[in-house]
């Protein structure tokens, strides 16, 4: 049956999802006529609103290129490869590595989301060089495991409200994880997806007539047919010394060794970057090596560095013009204390599609949620995890985050989403009835 309903969904969003660019463009201008009609914004209000706002990411937008360029290199070391490839080895069927890359990704993402968009997309390639499956499927279900990532060790709203001085501190105080993250509720919600997603992806896996293949010379790239140098030149003994590379690639993992053990820091996305980069540094061994890598990694960035600021200008539009705002305010109206939660759910992953930031989303709705909550008596940790969830739902839908994935697998939006947008209302489905039976 799934098969048969994700078939219909491919061929629809094929035909008529565009370029992520051209998605981004749209948004922009649906978020502008509607702040002017619906918030009576003017249109030169709302033109400084966008403008001012749009380069409020570009600290983001570097991180979100470091986590591909990094993670990317990273995988293309030697010994991470091999480490993939005998992963991978493991499946020996489309089925089999249909259910491995949604595991491997699932797991990833709840560690941290980063490190999950980038493994998963990784991991597809190696699983391609291997076995004949389809190729678009293979690549949605190593991004679909990213759903779970806010329900996860790295969720940024509930480590928000888990730390002092947090900007709604004095009206909820301090809601420490135990309530949010390793909550029953939400444990119960990502047991379930680590059950269900996984078979989903399975059972959407086309006939061979319908499958798209992917030829393995068409997965290889420059740091796959690196082979002896001949040095000829003092410059080119520097570019090939490990001893070079190790004299600061190792004090950069001696820093992470403190900052966990010593320090007690958490993984944040700067970690991430650092621990991927420095990683990559040790394991390539030679500069040569990371910078043959380096660039093979920066070519899929385009994306990131000319889509990143128009959201910035769209979530500017959302947040100063309060239709953000209205449009959450609209779906709790006719909340209950029970049915709360959902309503939460769902304006947050509504809200998601134009404000694609947890903590930008948080910031957008907590003011609206919370009053709500207390006038309905509802548990404010679990509305807190409704709106988590909610944000990251809809990434199933949205492409902002599918960009630096897409840019390592060598695919375009329109070839993932169609079998996304099947996970988008079973996954939907699993998140509600956990916030409010649970």
């Amino acid at each position: 049956m799934l098969k048969m309903i994700s078939r219909p969904a491919v061929k629809l969003v094929e035909r008529y999802l565009p370029d992520p660019y051209i998605f981004v463009l749209l948004l922009t201008i649906i978020a502008a006529v509607a702040a002017i009609a619906v918030e009576r914004q003017t249109p030169l209000a709302v033109m400084r609103m966008w403008g001012d706002g749009f380069w409020n990411l570009l600290t983001f937008s570097m991180q979100m290129l470091l986590v591909l360029v990094t993670g990317f290199m990273l995988a293309s070391s030697p010994p991470v490869k091999r480490l993939l490839q005998k992963i991978a080895s493991f499946a020996n069927t489309p089925g089999g590595a249909i259910l491995l890359v949604t595991y491997v990704s699932l797991i990833a993402s709840w560690i941290n989301w980063g490190f999950g968009l980038v493994v998963g997309a990784l991991f597809a390639k190696e699983l391609a060089k291997l076995i004949k499956v389809d190729y678009r499927l293979l690549v949605a279900s190593a991004y679909s495991g990213f759903v779970i990532w806010h329900g996860g060790l790295a969720g940024s709203i509930p480590l928000t409200i888990a730390t002092d001085g947090h900007f709604t501190a004095d009206q909820i105080g301090v809601i420490g994880t135990g309530s949010t993250i390793f909550a029953f509720f939400n444990l119960a919600i990502v047991a379930c997806l680590f059950i269900v997603m996984p078979l989903v992806n399975r059972m959407m896996l086309p006939d061979e007539k319908d499958s798209v293949y992917v030829e393995r010379d068409q997965l290889e790239d420059a740091t796959d047919e690196q082979g002896p140098m001949r040095i000829t030149r003092p410059a080119e003994r520097m570019e090939n010394s490990v001893i070079l590379a190790w004299m600061v690639g190792i004090p950069g993992l001696i820093f992470l060794l403190d900052h966990f053990l010593l320090r007690g820091g958490g993984l944040n996305l700067n970690v991430v970057n650092f621990m991927f980069l420095f990683l990559a540094i040790v394991l390539h061994r030679t500069p040569r090596s990371l910078l043959t890598s380096l660039h093979e990694a920066v070519k899929g960035g385009a994306g990131i560095v000319i889509q990143f600021p128009f959201y910035a200008g769209i979530m500017a539009i959302m947040i100063q013009s309060g239709l953000a705002a209205s449009m959450s305010e609209w779906l709790v109206s006719f909340a209950t204390e029970t049915s709360l939660p959902f309503w939460t759910f769902l304006s947050a992953g509504i809200v998601n599609l134009f404000v694609p930031s947890g903590g930008g989303q948080w910031a957008v709705q907590a003011p609206v949620m919370l009053p709500a909550a207390e006038a309905l008596g509802a548990d404010v940790s679990r509305i807190a995890m409704a709106v988590a969830w909610g944000d990251a739902w809809t990434n199933l839908l949205q492409p902002f985050w599918a960009l630096p994935v897409l840019a390592i697998a060598g695919l375009k939006a329109k070839d993932i989403m169609g079998f996304c947008l099947v996970q988008l209302f079973i996954t939907g489905a699993i998140i509600s009835v956990g916030l409010v039976w649970f």
